[in-house]
């Protein structure tokens, strides 16, 4: 049980932690529409937590005798990799909608569901926990011994000199506003390259992904020292299948064999900022012409600006860097934690420096990003 006093300081509360199923994903969804700006999809925590095929999340509420949810904790599961070794690959877990309602912060329900989930996560065998949280929230985690391994922050490629575009540079300051003119010519002369590589390749819608990801997948993890594993099943439920209908994957291909592929986020109705969520290629050339396919596919939908998410410091970032990406300033970033539940786990070792990862905005928990 966890305790607060009132109000009025007469009376204690009571809140108990309990373990969630599919029962429950109703009142986790009120309590997220309580906590959070971001809207959730009517079925999108059915989608997060019961229907991964790498199995159902672990998440747990704190509540109120008597009463519903005020503070709830996920953690999902994923299959990583370090650098290629098979016998490296493993469950790990990623933490997720963190969430207490304003009237209940600060009264320690986070610690005892933070140790809940951990510990029902190290009894299903999980190397590791990683997550994402944002500034407000991230020393919480690291008084509760998480560690931080890195910091991620969103690039943005101009497409279009308009007002969408300026209204968006404008976030990192007047002067980003005004120069959105000079940023989208430079951009414009980065696509040069991209377009070169782009020919070089045959480009092909994706409706379904096959297993023919997973070669491609494991042709590229040997170099990273932590990597999501990509196959046909996860890809299809995390992108294609997903509540939003908002992403769209293009594949880049030689003759008929899978060289990479693109997966991109449409601006939401009304909106005109792309996101390009995952990108993989079987070298620097094919990555160069997906990137490229995601921009044209984002420019073609109506998109102004389109932004990607990379860990500082990470191979990601820097082909963002070449590809004509311009980096926020350094404030505006997000935290990189990990929790090792096996330390001595050759993936929990390799996992410790966030630059080595693998790591797009596809690898995230939220379905959608922005």
């Amino acid at each position: 049980m966890i305790r607060r006093m009132s109000e009025a300081g007469r009376e204690e509360i009571e809140l108990s932690v309990a373990r969630c199923t599919a029962a429950d994903r109703a009142e986790q969804e009120r309590l997220y529409s309580q906590c959070f700006k971001k809207p959730l999809p009517a079925r999108g925590l059915a989608w997060r937590y019961d229907e991964s095929p790498l199995g159902e999340s672990i998440s747990f509420v704190a509540r109120p005798a008597g009463g519903v949810a005020v503070s709830g904790y996920a953690c999902n599961p994923r299959r990583a990799i370090a650098r290629g070794d098979e016998s490296t690959l493993a469950f790990v877990g990623e933490t997720g909608d963190v969430m207490t309602h304003p009237d209940w912060r600060k009264r320690g329900a986070f610690s005892r569901l933070d140790r809940s989930a951990m510990d029902a996560a190290r009894e299903r065998g999980w190397v590791l926990a990683f997550g994402l949280p944002n500034r407000k929230s991230a020393h919480i985690f690291l008084e509760l011994g998480w560690r931080q391994i890195g910091t991620v922050r969103p690039w943005t490629f101009v497409l279009r000199a308009d007002g969408a575009s300026r209204e968006l540079r404008a976030r990192e300051g007047r002067i980003a506003g005004w120069r959105t003119w000079l940023d989208a010519r430079a951009c414009a002369q980065a696509r040069v390259e991209l377009d070169r590589a782009r020919g070089a390749f045959r480009r092909a819608g994706i409706e379904r992904f096959d297993d023919e990801v997973e070669a491609l997948s494991r042709l590229v993890e040997p170099a990273f020292g932590f990597m999501l594993r990509r196959d046909a099943r996860y890809l299809n439920w995390r992108f294609l299948a997903a509540p939003s209908k908002l992403h769209r994957a293009i594949g880049v291909y030689d003759g008929a064999r899978l060289a990479g592929y693109a997966v991109v986020q449409l601006p939401r109705k009304g909106e005109h900022l792309g996101h390009l969520v995952d990108v993989l290629g079987r070298d620097e050339r094919a990555v160069r012409a997906a990137i490229g396919e995601g921009l044209l596919e984002q420019e073609r939908e109506g998109a102004s600006a389109v932004q990607a998410t990379a860990i500082d410091g990470s191979w990601w970032s820097e082909r963002l860097r070449e590809a004509g990406f311009l980096a926020p300033k350094s404030e505006n970033h997000l935290t990189v934690i990990l929790h090792p539940l096996q330390p001595e786990h050759p993936l929990a070792v390799a996992a410790a420096d966030a630059r080595s990862w693998y790591f797009t905005d596809g690898d995230r928990d939220d379905e959608t990003v922005g």
